[in-house]
This record gives C-alpha cells, sequence and structure tokens, in this order.
C-alpha cells in the first residue's frame, strides 16, 4: 500500500517522473514504447483514473485517460508522445538514458522532446483527479507512440480507429509551444497555432544513355543538376499567411529598432525575399514560414559506374504552408522549372484551412500569470506534430507545454542534438501552468 501511495503522490514531483520516463529507452525505430505506456497506465489507475490501451502491436500501444468534469464545457485534450529519436554518432557529456540531475538539469533523450511535456501533463492531470479540482468539462489525456517516425502506430491508428474517444473535443494542447524565446533582452513565449503540411514528391527524370566513354549531352543527370540547381538558386513564391502574419506582428510589436522595422519588411512580398538574405542564417525560422518549399533528398540513379543512366529517379520532402493544397506546389514547381519535369505528389496530408484561435488569449493569460515578463506570441511550425491527424476530427491544437528556459537552453536547437536537456524549474513551472489551465477551459 506504501508503495501504491508513493506512485500516486508522484504527481508532486514531476522531476522524479521524468527520470523514469527517460530511462526506458524509446527510440523509434523500433519504438517498444509499451513499457513506458504501462508504467503511465499504473500511475493513473493506482490514482483512481479510468484509462485505456490500444494500438496495432503489441510493442507499439497508445493511452487514453479521462476524468470527468463538471459538464459546462466541451472535453479537453492533452496529448503528447514518448517515443525518441536516436542517439547515435552523438556524443554525450551525460549517458542519454540515465536521467541524470546535474547543473541544475534533467539530462536525457526526450528531456525536452518531449517526455518533460508529457510528465507535466501527467503530474497536472493526477493532481486534479486526486486534488479534486474544478474542472469545467471533461480532460482526456492521450499518451502516444510513433510521433518520431509517421505517426502511423499513434495518432493516426486512434483517429482513425477511434475517433469516437474524442467526440465534442474542440481544443486540445500538445508539443512545440510555450517555452522561453529570448530575443532583444526580451523573453517572448511561441504558442504553436500552426503547422505546415506534408507534401512528398518523385520525379522519373529521363534522358539518353549510353557508355561512360562517350559524349552525352542533355542527359537525364545533366537534366537533375538543372533541377537541382534551380532550386537552389530560387526560392518558391511568398505567401503571407494569416497565422504567420500574426506572428511576425507580434514579434515586431514588442522588438527594439531596427530590428521591428526589419520584421515588418517581412511581410511586404517585393521586400521579403531581400529581407531574408540580409538577415542570413537568422532569417531561417521565418523562411519557411514565408513560401512553400521542397528539397530534394533522395536519389536513385545508375548502377554501373561505365554506363550513363537512361533515368534519375529523385525524391522530395515537400512542405505546404497552412491552407494551400498539394495543386499548388505541383503549380509554383511548373513555374519554376517548366513542364518538361513531371513531379508525382507521393504523399499528401491535408491541413485545417483556418486557425482557431479561440482559446489563445486564455493561454497567453496563463504565461504572463506566471512569467509577468513573458510575452506570448502565435507561432507556426515548419515541420509536423501529431496536430495534423487530429485536426482531421476538428480539433485546434496548441502547442503549449510552458518550459522557463534560460538563455543557454535553446529550445528548437537542443531538441534532437546531444546533450538534450530541461531545467528542473522548468518542470514544476509548466506543471502548475497546466494545471491552472485545466481548470480555466
Amino acid at each position: 500500500m506504501s508503495q501504491q501511495m508513493d506512485e500516486v503522490m508522484i504527481y508532486k514531483d514531476p522531476v522524479s517522473l521524468l527520470q523514469r520516463l527517460i530511462r526506458f529507452n524509446t527510440t523509434n525505430p523500433p519504438g517498444n514504447e509499451v513499457d513506458c505506456i504501462i508504467y503511465i497506465k499504473g500511475l493513473l489507475e493506482g490514482a483512481g483514473i479510468e484509462t485505456k490501451m490500444m494500438g496495432m502491436d503489441a510493442k507499439r500501444q497508445n493511452l487514453v485517460a479521462r476524468i470527468k468534469g463538471e459538464g459546462n464545457s466541451p472535453p479537453f485534450l492533452m496529448y503528447g508522445h514518448v517515443d525518441v529519436v536516436s542517439v547515435e554518432n552523438q556524443k554525450w557529456t551525460n549517458p542519454p538514458f540515465d536521467g541524470v540531475i546535474k547543473d541544475g538539469n534533467i539530462w536525457g533523450r526526450g528531456a525536452l522532446d518531449m517526455k518533460g511535456a508529457v510528465a507535466m501533463m501527467i503530474c497536472a492531470f493526477i493532481r486534479a483527479k486526486v486534488e479534486g479540482a474544478s474542472l469545467p468539462g471533461d480532460i482526456l489525456l492521450c499518451i502516444v507512440c510513433d510521433e518520431e517516425n509517421d505517426g502511423t502506430y499513434g495518432a493516426k491508428y486512434l483517429v482513425e480507429e477511434y475517433g469516437d474517444m474524442f467526440k465534442e473535443v474542440r481544443y486540445a494542447i500538445g508539443e512545440i509551444g510555450g517555452f522561453t524565446l529570448h530575443m532583444d533582452n526580451k523573453k517572448f513565449y511561441p504558442i504553436m497555432v500552426a503547422e505546415k503540411q506534408l507534401c512528398r514528391l518523385r520525379t522519373v527524370i529521363k534522358g539518353p544513355g549510353g557508355h561512360g566513354s562517350m559524349p552525352i549531352h542533355g542527359g537525364s543527370m545533366a537534366k537533375l543538376g538543372y533541377v537541382l540547381s534551380k532550386l537552389e538558386a530560387k526560392r518558391l513564391p511568398v505567401h503571407i499567411t494569416p497565422p504567420v502574419k500574426q506572428m511576425i506582428d507580434s514579434l515586431a510589436k514588442n522588438l527594439s529598432f531596427p530590428s521591428s522595422a526589419i520584421l515588418k519588411q517581412l511581410l511586404n512580398p517585393l521586400m521579403t525575399d531581400k529581407i531574408l538574405k540580409l538577415l542570413g542564417d537568422n532569417g531561417n525560422i521565418f523562411d519557411p514560414l514565408l513560401h512553400n518549399m521542397v528539397n530534394a533528398t533522395i536519389v536513385h540513379g545508375g548502377d554501373k559506374v561505365n554506363v550513363i543512366p537512361g533515368e534519375v529517379v529523385v525524391e522530395y520532402d515537400g512542405r505546404l504552408l497552412p491552407g494551400f493544397k498539394q495543386e499548388d506546389m505541383l503549380s509554383e514547381l511548373r513555374k519554376l522549372l517548366g513542364t518538361e519535369i513531371e513531379f508525382e505528389v507521393t504523399h499528401y496530408e491535408e491541413g485545417p484551412a483556418k486557425v482557431n484561435m479561440g482559446l489563445f488569449d486564455t493561454l497567453g493569460g496563463i504565461i504572463r500569470e506566471y512569467e509577468p515578463e513573458g510575452i506570448p506570441i502565435p507561432f507556426v511550425v515548419s515541420g509536423v506534430t501529431d496536430a495534423r491527424f487530429f485536426s482531421k476530427l476538428g480539433i485546434q491544437t496548441y502547442g503549449f507545454t510552458p518550459m522557463l528556459l534560460p538563455k543557454d537552453v535553446n529550445f528548437s536547437r537542443m531538441i534532437h542534438a546531444a546533450d538534450e536537456r530541461i531545467p528542473v524549474e522548468a518542470l514544476g513551472f509548466g506543471t502548475n501552468a497546466i494545471f491552472d489551465l485545466l481548470q480555466k477551459i
């Protein structure tokens, strides 16, 4: 009984919980998240919380838990993933799966992405149950696998096979948002409101083949060089989407001159690319948010060194801005490269056409309450998260896992990198903020 009570009371100690989560090696592939999921299930059920496990594979399980609210508001969803990326070929100061506490930080793979955030959610969730918090509506906690791959075993599976579990949910919180972003001696807190969508492509580039000793002009390799050179030299057209405009306006409003004036010019399509060139590496965060983008990532061509191949197959990672469709990508590529190169869409995921900002002010208010110097801003993510799957159920996700970070802990640079870590202080900060949110939905 004492051990069970200790497990229930872990909600008061998100640091210890995170250490335990890190020690489950859930590197994806292969994932093997089931032991971690079972451990979380035990914590929740020990607190008297209703849970359900489900998955396509015995080792790739997901968990959904629910706490009943007063029924005055629609159900609210929190979700996070427990799989992590590989540490292969990385040099770590501390072992990546030990959860070491050193220099005021918890070190380990997943500390930021996203076992630290999952620990916050679990602690806030159990606290709401144990302390009998006043909850306007039901609270759902969803812990998934496979986010770091393509979500097939995780959120995608849940949405397609168990979508009714999330009936009437309008808002959710997930990863990528609420962390401290230090700029111009100010503390910004980006809250993710939208993300770019996947639009993967393929081309088969053909040309005359022959013996490697003979001159061949206009061959498949030469055409490949033309395609890659054009993609390198020129961006696709500028697009100022509503969520990105809100993001840049919010930043510019709170930055000092000349930074504010320079950022505002990003919203002038005639100046956007010139300003990005002026910013250099500092503009990398904005570049993908102002253009649809495509990068060649895989090339197949030739199987013998003395034979010029008659065709080369190229695969591309394409990303579309919110509100755009695969037809827009194909049209922009034709205008850039002409009609001789034919692109085939191999994978496309349509995202929501509009952003629902209905909960943003509530989230921003919580940030200001806990960090009076904090400036919440809307944020658009250039990658993808599990939000794309839940959006198919009409659920608006906000990236909101608050973390009070010092200047030497850069969230975006540290995730997936060696020496990933999170300050001890950040875990308490985020757990309390989420607990308050659950009572304000």
